[in-house]
C-alpha cells in the first residue's frame, strides 16, 4: 500500500503551488485546483480504507499494524531514533476517511462562500497545508513525528483563524490559539522527552506493544514528588491533548477561533485540530490503561466536568457559531470520558470503541451544523440569532439538513449520534454511574440548546430583514456539501463500528443496551420538548426564565468569566510577578554586567591604544625599554 504516500504528499504540493504560484492565478481557478486536489486525495483514502478493511488489513481476524513506508529521520542512540513514516491501523485509516470527507465538503462549500474575498488563493493553500498537518499527525509511526505535525496543526490553524489579518479580532483570536495550546503543547513535549529517556524509543509500536510492557517495566519503581514516572509522562502528555481538544481550562481559545471564516470552523471542530487531543490518548491508549491508569481516571473527570460546563455555556450564546464552538468542546469531552471509562479488550474495551464511534459521526454532523451556519450568515449577514427567525421558508434546503444534524447529535434514532452516544453512555454507565450521571444530564442539555438554536433561526417570528434583498437558499456549491453531509449523519450510525475499531483490533459484537437508550432518548426528548415550549414561536418567555435564574444566567453568558481569570493570572500574576522581575534581572544584572564588561575592555582598550599607533619610532622605543627592563631583571636575579 505505497500508494498511501500521496495522502501526504499532495496536500503539501498543492500548499505549494498554490501559496508560490495562487496569486498568478485566476481565484476560480486556484479554487478548483486545490478543490480537485483534494478530490483525488480523499479518493485515495477510501481506496486505502476498502483496501484494509477488507484486503490486506485483516490477518487471524486481528486488524495489523502496517507501515507501507517509513525512513529514518534522526538517530540519537543505538536504539532512540526518529522516524517519519506511514502507520495504517483501524483508528488512523478512519480518520483519513473523516479529513478527506470534510476537508473536501469545506473545499468544495468555500468556493461559493468565500469567493469575492481578498485572498481567495491564499485562504486554499491555507486548507491544503492544514489538511496536510492533520494527515500526518494521525498517520505517525512515533510520537515524535506526530509532534511534529501537531505543531504544524498549530500554524495552520494560526493562519485560517487569523485569515481576516485585517480585522483585529481575527488577529486577537489566532494569537490567542496559538499562545494557549503552545502552552499545552510544552507539557506534551515534557512527556515525549521524559516517556522517551525511560523507554528509549519514540515509536508507538514498540511503546504499546504487549500491554504496554516496555512502559511498565521500564518505569517500574521511578518516581517523582509521589507520582509515578509513567503516570507523570501521561499526564503531560494529556496536556498536549487537552490544550487542542480545549478541555476545561484550556478551553478558552475555541469559542473565539469563530472569527475565521465559517467554512475553517467547520473543518477545525469537525475533522481536525479538536479531534487531535481525543486521537492522541486513543493512539496511547495500552499505555494509559496499563501504566497510568489514575491518569485515565482523571481524564473521564476532566472530560465529565468539561462536558456540563461547555453545555450550560451554550445555552446562553447568541452567536450562532459560539453555540456551536462550546456545543464541540461538550462532545469532545464526551469522547474523552469514553476514554477515561473504557477496558481493554472485546467488550471490556467499549468506551473506546464509543468514542473513536462518535468522533466519526460527530464530524459529519458538526461540519453540517457550522456549513449550515454558514449557510444562514451568508443569507443575512449576521452571526446573532436575533437577527434571525423563519428562515425555513426561505431556505428549505439548508432548513431540512440542519434538523438533520440538531436531530443527531441531540442522539434521537435512527440519526448517527444516536448510535454512537449511546455506547458512550453504556460504558460509563457499567463504569462509573456517577459520570453516567453527568453525561446523561449533558445529553438533555445538548438537546435544548441544539433546538434553541434550531427554532431561533428557524421558527419564531419573521424579521424585518435588511433592505430588499430577501434570504434565499444558498448556491449550489455550498447545499451540495449540506445535503451529503446530512446523508452520512444518517447511514454512518449503521456501520457496525465495533467491527473495525476496537482496543485490541479484534472485532466484536456490540448491541445496544435499549435500557440506557431509552434514558438518553427520554432525556433529549425533554430537553427538545423545552425547546419546543420556549423557542418554537417566539415571545418574551426565554427573557422571564433568564431574568429568574438572576446571577447564574449572567454567569454562563459570560462564559462563568474563565477569559476574565485568565487575563488575570497572565497579566496581574505572571506578567507582573513573574515576567516583570525577569526582565528587571535581565536588563539591571545580565546586561548590566555585559555592557560593564564592554565598558571596561574599551576603556582599557583606549588607554593602551598607543601601542598599535602605528609609529616605528614608539615601537623601537618600546623595544628597547623592554629589552633593558629584561636585562636588568636577569642581572638582578643571578
Amino acid at each position: 500500500m505505497e500508494f498511501t504516500l500521496l495522502i501526504l504528499l499532495l496536500p503539501i504540493v498543492l500548499f505549494l503551488i498554490l501559496g508560490l504560484a495562487g496569486h498568478k492565478m485566476k481565484p476560480l481557478f486556484a479554487g478548483l485546483v486545490g478543490t480537485l486536489g483534494m478530490l483525488t486525495i480523499t479518493v485515495l483514502a477510501y481506496f486505502t480504507a476498502y483496501k484494509y478493511f477488507f484486503v490486506e488489513g485483516k490477518v487471524g481476524g486481528v486488524f495489523q499494524e502496517l507501515i507501507p513506508f517509513s525512513f529514518e529521520w534522526l538517530r540519537f542512540t543505538d536504539n532512540l531514533h526518529i522516524d517519519l513514516g506511514i502507520l495504517l491501523d483501524p483508528i488512523s485509516v478512519m480518520m483519513l476517511v473523516v479529513i478527506t470527507t470534510v476537508s473536501l465538503m469545506v473545499h468544495i462549500y468555500s468556493l461559493a462562500y468565500m469567493q469575492g474575498e481578498k485572498g481567495f488563493q491564499r485562504y486554499f493553500a491555507y486548507l491544503s497545508l492544514f489538511s496536510f498537518s492533520m494527515l500526518g499527525l494521525v498517520v505517525a509511526t512515533n510520537i515524535f513525528q506526530m509532534y511534529i505535525f501537531w505543531e504544524l496543526v498549530g500554524v495552520s490553524s494560526y493562519l485560517l483563524i487569523g485569515f481576516y489579518y485585517t480585522k483585529p479580532s481575527a488577529v486577537s483570536a489566532s494569537k490567542k490559539a496559538f499562545i494557549v495550546t503552545r502552552f499545552a503543547d510544552l507539557g506534551f513535549l515534557l512527556g515525549i522527552l521524559v516517556l522517551s529517556y525511560y523507554t528509549g524509543t519514540f515509536d508507538f509500536g514498540q511503546l504499546t506493544a504487549d500491554h504496554a510492557s516496555l512502559v511498565v517495566n521500564s518505569t517500574a519503581g521511578a518516581s517523582f514528588m509521589g507520582l509515578s514516572i509513567a503516570s507523570l509522562a501521561m499526564a503531560l502528555i494529556f496536556m498536549g491533548g487537552a490544550g487542542k481538544s480545549a478541555m476545561f481550562p484550556l478551553h478558552i481559545w475555541l469559542p473565539d477561533a469563530m472569527e475565521g471564516p465559517t467554512p475553517v470552523s467547520a473543518l477545525i471542530h469537525a475533522a481536525t485540530m479538536v479531534v487531535a487531543g481525543v486521537y492522541l490518548v486513543a493512539r496511547l491508549f495500552p499505555v494509559y490503561f496499563f501504566a497510568a491508569p489514575d491518569i485515565l481516571n482523571m481524564i473521564a473527570y476532566i472530560g465529565a466536568f468539561t462536558a456540563i460546563f461547555a453545555a450550560l455555556i451554550a445555552i446562553t450564546q447568541t452567536d450562532i457559531k459560539r453555540v456551536l464552538a462550546f456545543s464541540t468542546i461538550s462532545q469532545i469531552a464526551y469522547m474523552m470520558v469514553a476514554l477515561g471509562v473504557s477496558g481493554y479488550g472485546d467488550h471490556d474495551g467499549l468506551g473506546y470503541m464509543a468514542s473513536m464511534f462518535h468522533l466519526f459521526t460527530h464530524a459529519f454532523f458538526k461540519a453540517l451544523l457550522f456549513l449550515g451556519a454558514g449557510s444562514v450568515i451568508h443569507a443575512v449577514h449576521s452571526n446573532e440569532m436575533k437577527d434571525m427567525g423563519n428562515l425555513r421558508k426561505f431556505m428549505p434546503i439548508t432548513h431540512i439538513t440542519f434538523l438533520i444534524a440538531c436531530l443527531s447529535i441531540a442522539g434521537i434514532p435512527p440519526f448517527s449520534g444516536f448510535f454512537s452516544k449511546d455506547e458512550i453512555l453504556a460504558a460509563a454507565f457499567h463504569h462509573d454511574k456517577f459520570l453516567f450521571a453527568s453525561l446523561w444530564i449533558v445529553a438533555g442539555l445538548t438537546a435544548f440548546y441544539m433546538f434553541r438554536l434550531y427554532f431561533n433561526i428557524f421558527w419564531g417570528k419573521t424579521k424585518e430583514y435588511a433592505g430588499a434583498h430577501k434570504p434565499h437558499e444558498s448556491p449550489w456549491q455550498m447545499s451540495f456539501p449540506l445535503l451529503f453531509l446530512a446523508f452520512l449523519s444518517i447511514v454512518t450510525g449503521f456501520i457496525p463500528f465495533s467491527s473495525f475499531v476496537s482496543t485490541d483490533n479484534i472485532g466484536f459484537d456490540a448491541h445496544i443496551d435499549w435500557s440506557i437508550a431509552a434514558s438518553g432518548i427520554g432525556v433529549a426528548l425533554l430537553g427538545i420538548a423545552g425547546a419546543v415550549v420556549l423557542y418554537m414561536k417566539g415571545g418574551d418567555k426565554p427573557a422571564e426564565l433568564a431574568k429568574s435564574f438572576g446571577g447564574f444566567y449572567t454567569a454562563t453568558l459570560n462564559k462563568f468569566y474563565l477569559d476574565e481569570v485568565w487575563m488575570f493570572i497572565t497579566k496581574s500574576i505572571i506578567f507582573k510577578w513573574i515576567c516583570m522581575p525577569i526582565a528587571w534581572f535581565d536588563k539591571n544584572v545580565i546586561d548590566a554586567a555585559f555592557d560593564a564588561l564592554a565598558s571596561i575592555t574599551q576603556k582599557i582598550a583606549y588607554a593602551i591604544r598607543g601601542f598599535q599607533s602605528g609609529q616605528i619610532q614608539f615601537y623601537a622605543w618600546v623595544f628597547v625599554v623592554g629589552t633593558l627592563a629584561i636585562a636588568t631583571y636577569a642581572l638582578l636575579n643571578e
